[in-house]
């Protein structure tokens, strides 16, 4: 015969019926999906739409007879042999191979130098090493404008004040070099912040870790600090590679200052915005897109690639 205390221990450890918790657990997904749904709203009609409707588009040719009429892949076979847009994926890949490790170096340099909290005002430092981020595009653009210009530009009246001659800032062979400056003096200060927030985030064991064993501030930055935050500047050279390849208010509007030095074809991103708006060919311009994301895509994953390599490779070598 079962006693009651074992009848208690029974009536104890039966599960509370399954229903309630099923109907509770479906109300909060469904009122979790309600939340999250605007945002998928707008993300299809923002961005998967356009996309869907771009690749659409890039599929066909208008022609004076016949209207749109499907091409394949004629358009992308286009792209590909284009003199025009292979030449400005060249000025893009050269821009990122001088300006991005210049820039990446002035942020890294300035983080490593606030982190060491050795410069006097630092915060007031930060804030202006940050601020030119803070001006659009188009305002900084018109500015460096008028700096660069040959007539009234400061610049050039220092110089010839000093006995120099005139600097040629907006011509063909320079206006590369001028875009550089003006997306150096945008960036770093954002590039900074990124590096900066990672430093400070490096636990404070590593450092007296460190001093113990006689390292320098130097050494700490190179073996420490650098390290520690190499996946923050891995994501500021994938921003990097983006931004690249989408420059357009830079030769945009230094076109209309200097038309003579800035090409319809300077820049992969402006040279479709030309096709599609002044040469009116939406189906093109809707392949060289794709195509430009193509290259972003794939110059992302191998420099993400290789990085992984190389610290799996420094990871089995230690």
């Amino acid at each position: 015969m079962t006693s009651a205390p074992a009848l208690t221990a029974e009536r104890a450890t039966v599960p509370p019926p399954k229903h309630h918790t099923s109907t509770a657990r479906r109300r909060q997904n469904r009122a979790a999906y309600l939340f999250i749904l605007p945002f998928f709203v707008v993300f299809i009609a923002m961005l998967v739409v356009p996309l869907a409707y771009s690749g659409y588009l890039s599929l066909f040719e208008s022609r004076l007879i016949g209207g749109q009429v499907f091409a394949g892949l004629a358009n992308y076979a286009r792209a590909l042999t284009d003199p025009a847009f292979l030449g400005s994926l060249g000025r893009a890949g050269l821009f990122f191979v001088i300006q991005v490790p210049i820039m990446l170096g002035l942020s890294l340099l300035f983080a490593l130098a606030l982190d060491s909290n050795r410069a006097r005002g630092s915060k007031a430092i930060r804030l202006l090493i940050f601020m030119p981020y803070a001006v659009p595009a188009v305002v900084a653009t018109l500015m460096w404008g008028y700096l660069y210009g040959p007539d009234f530009g400061p610049i050039a009246q220092v110089v010839r004040a000093l006995g120099g001659a005139t600097p040629e800032f907006l011509t063909r062979e320079s206006i590369l070099g001028a875009m550089m400056n003006i997306v150096t003096w945008e960036f770093v200060g954002y590039n900074m912040i990124i590096m900066y927030a990672a430093l400070r985030s490096i636990p404070a064991e590593l450092y007296e870790a460190a001093e113990i064993d006689g390292a320098g501030q130097f050494r700490v930055a190179w073996s420490v600090k650098i390290p520690s935050i190499r996946p923050a500047i891995l994501l500021t050279v994938i921003f990097s590679i983006i931004g690249t390849f989408q420059l357009f208010a830079e030769p945009s509007l230094l076109n209309t200052i200097a038309g003579d030095a800035v090409s319809n074809s300077i820049l992969p991103n402006y040279y479709a915005y030309n096709v599609a708006f002044l040469n009116q060919e939406l189906n093109y311009a809707a392949a060289l897109a794709f195509l430009l994301g193509i290259v972003i895509a794939v110059t992302s994953y191998v420099v993400q690639l290789s990085t992984e390599r190389r610290e799996r490779k420094e990871r089995a070598d230690s």
